[in-house]
């Protein structure tokens, strides 16, 4: 309980000296994002421990690919055990030119029993618009593996999945869309009147100009200063690098099922009493058995007893004043010897008698 206790006070030390932040980690651009590419290919070189052959699309898919190789094969006389089919996964990053490497994810879609050792062949990626933006190849890296017989097997890690570092070259760029404007929108991470605002009058006073303005509360306006016209990079640059404080709202988030909790700074509470205390039952069976004198008529009976004993600790009741903030609250659970759980369902107790000012959130 004293280790949970000190480990609360750093983390609100921590956070009380973090004042600002940096614009470029709590907003980003219009436009500036990531872009998801998926494949369908086939992994060769494994050990007996491709697909088996009830699953017909990775056949189909290699007598395909070696008819275009100029190879005509009969799909009813192979049978190969070392191929799998597999989809092949990506995150295009904003900005990505042609001839850049991204990573990959690779994942069996049939009934493979693992992929390692093996290699992917060539294979195009594409994105929601069914376009080309990337194409993959390379060995598969699970960092497991999986062996075993009809009585016994030995698995390490995921053996069906791995990923390939710099196993896709990106082969389409995707359109600048910083280029040629005269505007441009900040979109905030997570949306809050307070910090948007913060955000137009810090970016105003640096610039000197009324440059920025809110629509709402998770976006803000920009116009491109004349002495930036063709420097945009310029202007984003020196824009993301200037501090800003966040609003954070009054939230508590609780887990039930390990147990942790986690309080923002500005969380408060209404004057209210805490009461804790544990009521412990312990019962034991001790059955006797009732043997009857030699020779009597008497019967072996089993004389059942009981022992029954009561054990309640001893509560206190914690007075926390109104407007204390997490540390007050933390220090009066601590005084009632509360375990991570009981803070659980006092936090609980104390939002439901309305004396919690935050939102309470249970995941």
């Amino acid at each position: 309980m004293k280790r949970i206790f000190l480990i609360t006070l750093l983390l609100l030390s921590l956070a009380g000296a973090a004042h600002a932040t940096r614009i470029k980690d709590i907003a980003s651009f219009d436009g500036v994002r990531e872009n998801q590419l998926i494949g369908y290919g086939l992994v060769v070189g494994l050990n007996g421990t491709g697909d088996s052959d009830q699953t017909k699309f990775p056949v189909q898919s290699l007598v395909n690919m070696l008819e275009r190789m100029g190879i005509t094969v009969n799909r009813t006389d192979i049978t190969v055990k070392n191929v799998a089919a597999v989809m092949v996964t990506a995150t295009l990053p904003p900005f990505a030119k042609q001839g850049t490497t991204i990573d990959i994810t690779v994942s069996s879609v049939g009934d493979s029993k693992s992929l390692a050792g093996g290699e992917l062949l060539m294979t195009p990626l594409r994105g929601a618009d069914k376009q080309v933006y990337a194409v993959a190849q390379g060995e598969v890296l699970t960092n497991s593996f999986s062996y075993g017989g009809q009585g016994a097997s030995a698995q390490k890690n995921h053996p069906t999945a791995g990923r390939v570092p710099n196993g896709a070259l990106v082969e389409r760029e995707l359109p600048n869309v910083l280029a040629g404007r005269s505007s441009l929108r900040l979109d905030l991470h997570q949306p809050d009147f307070t910090t948007a605002s913060r955000i137009a009058a810090v970016i105003n006073n640096a610039f000197q100009a009324s440059i920025a303005s809110c629509s709402d509360p998770g976006s803000v306006n920009l116009e491109i200063p004349p002495s930036y016209a063709g420097k945009t990079v310029n202007f984003v640059a020196d824009l993301e690098k200037l501090d800003v404080s966040p609003d954070i709202p009054a939230r508590v988030v609780l887990n039930e099922r390990t147990g942790t909790i986690v309080m923002g700074d500005n969380v408060r509470i209404a004057t209210v009493a805490v009461s804790h205390g544990n009521l412990t039952l312990y019962i034991k069976e001790t059955p006797q058995v009732s043997q009857p004198a030699p020779f009597s008529s008497g019967q072996t009976k089993v004389v059942p007893r009981t022992s029954v004993k009561v054990k309640e600790s001893e509560g206190g009741l914690a007075v926390v004043p109104a407007g204390a903030n997490i540390g007050d609250v933390v220090k009066a659970l601590n005084a009632l010897g509360a375990t991570p759980r009981d803070m659980i369902s006092i936090l609980q107790a104390i939002k439901a008698a309305g004396a919690l000012q935050a939102e309470l959130v249970v995941i």
